[in-house]
């Protein structure tokens, strides 16, 4: 037992890149075996289709676990929200004043995803780590997602406009997968709480379940943006400015995010709410609706806020252990 334990341990320790190399391992596996070439095109639309119901399972088994009563706007979910829009619209005027095209097109598109995607699933268990509010951060991850919700099928038409669609069916196609995958869990999970109390105790009953389907997922969006940078028709160079710029977004969003938290005393909420993002829908979304190559913007904030928050809870713990002596 004590040995299965260490690699339960090990693998929640390290779900990160063990979720990563999975998915890496697995598509180098079949990308570089020619006898395997029909099983990868076989498999392909399936991961297409299953990556937005793990998403789904994710949330729904994340919002179970919610107290609903308990979940109260505050004033800073206000104003890290109003920021986050603000983000959009900058992404968005510098698409469209300039007229982007191209490798700019993409690597804004890149930038967009991770501006827009909503706040992580994960992001009240960090901040609980960091000592920070669980029920506001929850309330925050809640409400972000109707933001993402409502933007995305309002912005990504104007950026990838098909011939032969017009913006408004582009909005109500996007704005539907969105629903599904964002809005629904969370209604879903209401209704099974308060309506169906025994299939509710039974979901929550099974230990880190929304862990282990977001490990999984994480391998199989990490395998679906090795195969883009696989086939991407550019330049090393090009994709090292994805993951340069952004790092340096991941770095603002997380400095603005805490800036706007400190004024009300939540500082870690809210560098966690405007940061952490849903990194996994991000590189859905962005394969699903945008160019391909711009998830490699969401696979790359992967690592960089994987990186911040390993930072923030090693000075927490440090903070602590200086307090107590």
């Amino acid at each position: 037992m004590k040995k299965k334990d260490a690699i339960v341990r090990f693998l929640k320790d390290w779900s990160l890149p063990v979720g990563m190399g999975t998915g890496i391992t697995v598509y180098l596996f079949f990308a570089l075996t020619p006898a395997l070439d029909g099983a990868a095109t076989f498999f392909a639309p399936f991961f297409d289709k299953i990556v937005p119901l793990f998403m789904f399972f994710i949330l729904f088994v994340t919002f179970c676990k919610v107290d609903f009563h308990r979940m109260r706007p505050v004033a800073w979910h206000l104003w890290e929200a109003l920021f986050q829009i603000v983000f959009i619209g900058v992404a968005m005027a510098i698409i469209l004043g300039f007229h982007l095209q191209g490798e700019s097109l993409i690597l804004m598109e890149a930038l967009l995803v991770c501006i827009i995607s909503p706040c992580a699933a994960a992001a009240p268990v960090v901040t609980q780590k960091l000592g920070g509010d669980l029920e506001q951060m929850t309330t925050y991850t809640f409400l972000t997602n109707f933001i993402t919700a409502l933007f995305i099928p309002l912005c990504f038409p104007m950026i990838e406009k098909a011939g032969h669609i017009t913006f408004w069916v582009a909005f109500l196609t996007i704005l539907k997968g969105v629903t599904l995958v964002l809005v629904v869990p969370m209604l879903l999970a209401y209704i099974v709480k308060h309506y169906a109390k025994g299939l509710h105790r039974r979901i929550v009953s099974v230990k880190d379940l929304g862990y282990y389907l977001w490990a999984t997922s994480l391998s199989i969006v990490t395998g679906v943006t090795m195969k883009n940078i696989f086939h991407a028709q550019t330049s090393g160079w090009f994709l090292a400015a994805i993951a340069l710029l952004g790092l340096v977004l991941c770095i603002v969003q997380f400095a603005v995010g805490r800036w706007i938290g400190h004024f009300s005393g939540h500082t870690a909420e809210g560098g966690q709410a405007l940061g952490q993002k849903n990194t996994a829908f991000g590189i859905w979304i962005a394969y699903t609706y945008l160019t391909p190559l711009s998830s490699v913007g969401p696979g790359c904030y992967i690592l960089w806020q994987n990186i911040i928050n390993s930072v923030e809870i090693w000075q927490h713990r440090k903070n602590e252990n200086a307090q107590n002596k």
